[in-house]
This record gives structure tokens, sequence and C-alpha cells, in this order.
């Protein structure tokens, strides 16, 4: 444990949803919501607008349709996504190299590792995590974060919760164990629904029922690692290091189909556009990956991946194509695919191909059962179409976005970040003087 309230945990609010509340001024303070939009899709992130009709993430789409029939139905601009967090991401790596980002929206701080830590008296914390948040919201043209401090990574993020929405909350050194005692056991990482039902057969529902249960008693229920871990956690002990090297585990992309797809050459198809975009993205970050995984849900939801791991490191789309197909060649497809992923981890910074490597499986070299890739943070793929919240410009009429489509006809709202709420107009989807913009 640090004796002093060094580790912060920044958290953009809602994030997806308020890129886009930006950037369409007639959105602002409606209900928002983010994801695929196909009768498959489920729920990115919901607005705080949107939360208040029950609408969360992970929620199936059509759900949130039935919750939220009014609010606004966004397919995502991952590119703009990307680059405001890039902004973000960069003002905290000004505060000290030790970032340790978690997704797009999130990311950990060692504060005390900065050139120029700011004090860590509690009022002058709290003065820097306003002064931070401003920072962060004038930088991104009015993206609202929430920050928590403390002394370990658990109880900054737990600090965060604590304070959403656009908070700032401080947990002080020496508090730690009151501050989490009377919380729900959930809030301690690794309590899932299982160990949750678990805790519950022994009567523990709240953290300081957790307290009370003897290190043995844990290992006997849970296992020694698990129980260990979260016996240390109920005390607030916790000496895990930031981590800026988690940012690049793992790159993936992924698709849910809207109907079941069994054809193989098809998926083999998929497998290709996916493995394509993954290599663009590898070669983006100057990253070479030595693991493909594949990801396949089968219709009865269960989930198989497979994975392989070359004998050097590439960025080479031909080579990710290979691998992606001989794994996919060893499954069952019989019955269908929902959804299928393509992903590469192992990164380093220089390539180590074999010569005359040309992507295909080496002899002798099993597929992997084990997912190599965590797959935290896939992008979904975005064929390029006038899909509802895709960027458009009209020779006559400017800068806009897509309202909605179909039919043969799309309707823009034309509006952006800078100008207002704006004119609705409709034209045909083949209508030569629109243009689709780049996400």
């Amino acid at each position: 444990m640090r004796s002093e309230a060094s580790i912060m945990h920044l958290d953009l609010d809602a994030f997806f949803a308020s890129v886009e509340q930006r950037d369409k001024p007639s959105l602002r303070g409606k209900p928002v919501i983010v994801g695929g939009l196909g009768r498959r899709g489920v729920v990115s992130t919901a607005s705080y607008e949107a939360r208040v009709f029950g609408v969360h993430s992970a929620m199936p789409m059509h759900e949130a349709r039935r919750l939220a029939p009014h609010a606004a139905f966004l397919s995502g601009r991952f590119g703009k996504y990307r680059a405001t967090s890039a902004i973000v991401m960069g003002i905290l790596r000004e505060i000290s190299p030790l970032v340790e980002p978690l997704s797009l929206d999130e990311a950990f701080v060692d504060l005390a590792a900065g050139a120029d830590p700011p004090e860590f008296a509690p009022p002058a914390l709290t003065r820097f995590g306003i002064e931070l948040k401003q920072r962060v919201r004038e930088a991104t043209g009015g993206i609202v974060a929430s920050l928590g401090i403390g002394s370990s990574k658990f109880i900054a993020k737990l600090a965060t919760e604590l304070g959403k929405p656009d908070g700032c909350h401080l947990v002080e050194p020496g508090t730690e164990v009151e501050t989490i005692a009377p919380l729900a056991v959930g809030v301690i990482p690794g309590v899932g629904p299982v160990t949750r039902d678990k805790l519950a057969r022994l009567g523990v529902r709240t953290v300081a029922d957790l307290q009370q249960r003897s290190l043995a008693e844990l290992n006997r229920e849970l296992g020694q690692a698990h129980g260990t871990g979260l016996h240390h956690l109920a005390f607030a002990r916790d000496d895990r290091a930031v981590d800026p090297e988690r940012e690049s585990k793992s790159i993936s992309v992924e698709d849910t189909f809207e109907t079941d797809i069994a054809d193989r050459a098809e998926l083999r198809r998929i497998a290709e556009r996916h493995a394509r975009l993954v290599a663009r993205r590898v070669g983006e970050q100057g990253l070479f990956a030595r693991t493909v995984a594949i990801k396949v849900r089968r219709p009865d939801f269960s989930t198989v991946t497979r994975a392989r791991t070359l004998r050097g490191a590439t960025d080479r789309a031909e080579v990710i194509i290979g691998q992606a197909h001989a794994l996919l060649d060893g499954l069952d497809l019989a019955d269908g695919v929902r959804l299928l992923g393509v992903g590469v981890s192992g990164f380093s910074e220089s390539a180590q191909e074999e010569l005359f490597d040309l992507g295909t499986p080496t002899a002798g070299a099993e597929p992997e059962a084990t997912q190599q890739t965590d797959w935290a943070d896939p992008e979904p793929r975005r064929a390029p179409s006038l899909r509802p919240g895709a960027d458009v410009r009209h020779r006559e009429h400017g800068d806009g976005w897509v309202w909605g489509a179909g039919l043969g006809r799309v309707t823009v709202r034309f509006e952006t970040a800078l100008t207002g709420p704006g004119p609705v107009r409709t034209f045909a989807e083949d209508d030569p003087d629109l243009e689709l913009l780049p996400d």
C-alpha cells in the first residue's frame, strides 16, 4: 500500500454517446444510444439521458428500442472515438510516463512517476483533479471525465465510480478500509455472478461481511489464488503497478451477423476482410504481432477461440489472412456462425518474420485451443454505408450526418459541432451530390 494517494483513474463519461452529442448539437441533452443497429445488435454506450429509461451497455438493441423508443440510435464512428481518446491519453502522458489505458475511454495514471508530480495533500489533489477535468473538457470540445484518486488501482477505480458522473473523488490514505466496508461485495475486482453466489452462501453480501471471513474459509470455498486475492482486496491491499504496456495487448475486429452464416467461402471472405482491418491497425501503431486468433460464436451462443503463434512477428495482411483461414478451416461450421472475429496479440516493435514465410501454417504447428487475445476492445466491422450517425457532405448544403436511411432514401441533418442544431433534408441514396465522409 502506498502512503499517499498517488494513483489516478480516469473514465470518460458515456464516451461514445458523448462524442456523438458533442458533434451533433440537436442530440445534446437527449437520449443517445450507440451500438449495433441490426436485429442482433447490442448497446455499446448509452448516454445518461438514455440510462434514465433503463438502457445500459451490453443490452440487446431491440430491448433498448423498447425501453427508449424516442432515443437517437446510432451505429458509431470509431475513427472519431479513437481520435478523441488520443487527445486525452496525450494529456495524461504529459502528467506521467506511466499511463495504463484500459480502453479508449479509461486509464490509470501513476502520479508519483511524473517529472513534476502534484502535491499529495488532499486539498491540492482535489484542485489538481478539477483542473485536469477542465483541461480534458477544453481539449476535446466538451467531453466530460470522471476522476478517482487513491493509494492503489483498486481504490482509484472505486473512487471514480463513487463520484460518477462528472466527479472528482479522492479516497484519503488511511480511510480505505472504512470506505469500502459498507459497499456490496461486487465492487471488488474478480467478484462476478458466480463468485457472488458462492459468497452469498457464506452470508457475505458486503465488503464488511467479507472482512469477517477467515482466509482459510475463503480459500476452501473459492480456491487458494482467488480466495487470497479477495482477502487482500477486502482490506484494500493492492500493490499492482500501473503498467504502460497494457495499451497494446491485442487488436481485434469482429462482426455479429443478421442471420447465421454456414457458407464456408463467405466466412473465409469475412475473415479476410477482418484480417485486413486488423493488419491496418497493427501497421498504424507501428507494431508486429506474433499470435493470430479467431473467435467464432455458434447459433447456440457457445463461443470457440483458436490461436496460432508464429515463429516470428508480422504486420502483413497476407500472413494474418493465411493464419485466420487455416484456423477457420479447422472448425466444424455446419450449424452456422453467429459471430466471427479475427485478432492478433504478442506484439513487438520489430519484424521477425521467417525468410520465405508466405503466411501458410508451418508443418506440425497445431492451433492452440486457448484464447491468446483478450478481445477487450474489438472494433466491429463497419461497412462504408449511409448508416445512422455517419458523417456526410452535400455539395449544396454542406456537412451533416445521417438521421435515417431506407427504401432508397437518406435523411440528413445538416449540422456540426460548431454550427448549432441544423435543418433536416431527404435525398435519394444515390444522389451524386451526397458524399459519405470517413469516420
